[in-house]
């Protein structure tokens, strides 16, 4: 199942960081692109139902770890 998710950070500068960190995260295969405008970040990645997936929740740390937040 696809899940997307939004985040939103103080500058672009700071959301092309995240961007970029996202391109080599060993953590989960995610697609991601600056959304709107550029200093948000849309990301999106498949997960397999029935299972519990930590993926949203390392986002989210990764984000917060740069000042942004989940929109």
């Amino acid at each position: 199942m696809l899940n997307e998710m939004r985040f939103q950070f103080s500058s672009a500068t700071i959301a092309n960081r995240f961007l970029n960190e996202l391109k080599h995260w060993s953590k989960a295969d995610v697609k991601a692109k600056l959304f709107k405008a550029s200093n948000s970040v849309a990301v999106s990645y498949e997960y397999e139902l029935g299972k519990f997936d930590y993926t949203c929740s390392d986002l989210d740390d990764l984000a917060t770890g740069y000042g942004g937040e989940e929109i």
